[in-house]
């Protein structure tokens, strides 16, 4: 059975944060490790285009997340807790965040992608041009890379997809190429 048709049935063809049942889309929420139903929403595009698109947030919209919060699902409490805690400062999303709790696992989940962190203690990357790089960011090679400890030299114009963020460091991001996941330097690459 597809994703998508398994997220149809748990769903029951709505959208798992605020209810919507037109234009639903399979959200898979970053980072990843396998991918699939743990790791999906049935999501609406709404809820979609405002989660990827930081600072054009409907408050209104969300106040779906006192509901959507609970959900047993935890890929959806995690997207939840991040909404909630981008708009923590306007008030009531502060005090629904207040009443959640993540085991160990799932905290570091929600954290990975950085929100819930002050601005000021952000840690962000940007490509060779000074462009902000987010988790699953697409990026090309500008230069011809030696991947250390091994024989594979990562050519410039190689395409790698689906980025993942280094949260203790500026200047690490991880990606596949050819198959085999490496760490990239950001002054080599440019987004795409």
């Amino acid at each position: 059975m597809s994703v998508e048709r398994e997220l149809n049935k748990r769903s029951g063809s709505k959208c798992e944060l605020c209810g919507a049942t037109e234009n639903l889309k399979v959200y898979e929420v970053l980072p990843t490790k396998k991918g699939g139903l743990d790791e999906s929403i049935m999501s609406c595009s709404t809820c979609i285009d405002q989660i990827e698109n930081a600072g054009h947030e409907d408050l209104n919209h969300w106040r779906c997340l006192n509901d959507s919060m609970w959900s047993e699902h935890i890929p959806v409490q995690v997207v939840s807790w991040r909404m909630l805690s981008r708009l923590r400062k306007n008030g009531w999303p502060q005090e629904l965040l207040e009443q959640m709790y993540f085991d160990e696992d799932t905290l570091a989940w929600a954290q990975a992608t950085g929100e819930g962190e002050d601005d000021e203690n952000k840690i962000i990357h940007r490509d060779s041009n000074g462009v902000i790089l987010e988790h699953g960011d697409s990026v090309v090679l500008i230069k011809d890379l030696k991947v250390k400890g091994s024989s594979m030299v990562a050519k410039q114009g190689t395409a790698v997809r689906n980025i993942r963020l280094d949260h203790e460091n500026a200047e690490y991001i991880e990606g596949k190429v050819d198959g085999q996941t490496i760490v990239i330097i950001t002054q080599y690459v440019k987004k795409t």
